[in-house]
């Protein structure tokens, strides 16, 4: 592969968020061995930060040295190289050492988020999950709007069977991200693991609406793909046990209403997740369990 389109591979990899280390670390390597970053301008500097990550990856910290050298000459106190050289010392150094240089970096700056982060991550690795908690629950007080920073919470939480406060955490995302199916559907599946299966019944449904569209207008002739159908899967899952133990509902600490219409509602859902694994191979692999599914919804 030529340098020019290995340098267009490795911007696509940036532009994508991909990490792709084993691609990343040959295609970096090439186009160092070949003296190609030197006509890149300034974006040698993101390709260099690129290539370092990828060779503490696949353990090739030689080259992250090398990589980490030429960033530090060019930014001696940038937080965000300060970082990279924690991770670098992550690959090679007892994790009590990371934490201790986090925490020297912290004290000189305690706005710098990357290596907050990184003391967050290495206590976890560490099995310290009580300060973990608290440490990230500290900076969440400080930068609220960081979304995967309570993620990261509602994770730990789930981790350690408390999906009530994982719940919790999520809230957090819903409010700051209120139109992704995706923290939706998360939450949805958590409420259900708590045993709140009308607050679970009525996110499920929530995905549904989120990403069926206007196709809900003529639903007898859209198919459900990807998460919608494991929205489905949920509603069906709920409608099912809060029929046949209707305390289930009683249990809800959120309060939530069952809907109405239980019966009509789980007929429903098995008529969606009969369409989904009805659909033939055009569809993708989803048809190829359809006896499975079909056994599974007709059962009572």
């Amino acid at each position: 592969m030529s340098v020019h389109s290995a340098l267009e591979e490795l911007a696509k990899y940036r532009v994508q968020n991909r990490r792709a280390s084993q691609e990343v670390f040959e295609k970096g390597t090439s186009v160092l061995q070949k003296n190609g970053h030197s006509k890149m301008g300034d974006e040698v500097w993101d390709f260099l930060e690129q290539l370092a990550l990828a060779a503490i990856d696949v353990g090739r910290l030689d080259v992250a040295d090398q990589c980490l050298r030429r960033l530090s000459d060019k930014f001696p106190q940038s937080p965000r190289v300060d970082c990279l050289a924690g991770i670098r010392l992550e690959a090679s150094e007892p994790p009590e050492t990371a934490l201790k240089y986090y925490s020297e970096l912290l004290e000189a700056d305690p706005t710098n988020v990357a290596v907050w982060k990184r003391r967050i991550s290495v206590l976890r690795r560490m099995g310290q999950t009580e300060e973990a908690i608290s440490e990230l629950s500290q900076y969440l007080d400080t930068f609220y709007t960081d979304i995967e920073g309570w993620l990261e919470l509602a994770d730990i939480y789930a981790r350690c069977n408390q999906y009530d406060y994982s719940l919790q955490a999520l809230s957090h995302t819903l409010l700051l991200a209120p139109q992704n199916p995706v923290y939706v559907l998360q939450s949805a599946e958590t409420a259900y693991t708590a045993g709140d299966l009308p607050l679970s019944l009525k996110m499920f449904l929530m995905v549904v609406d989120m990403t069926d569209g206007d196709e809900t207008e003529f639903l007898a002739e859209s198919t459900p793909l990807g998460i919608t159908v494991r929205a489905w899967y949920g509603v069906k899952l709920c409608a099912r046990r809060m029929s046949e133990n209707p305390r289930v509902v009683t249990a809800s600490a959120s309060d939530a209403s069952p809907p109405k219409h239980l019966g009509l509602l789980d007929e429903l859902a098995t008529e969606r997740l009969r369409v989904a694994y009805s659909s033939a191979g055009q569809k993708g692999d989803i048809a190829q369990g359809r006896g499975i599914v079909f056994s599974w919804v007709a059962s009572p």
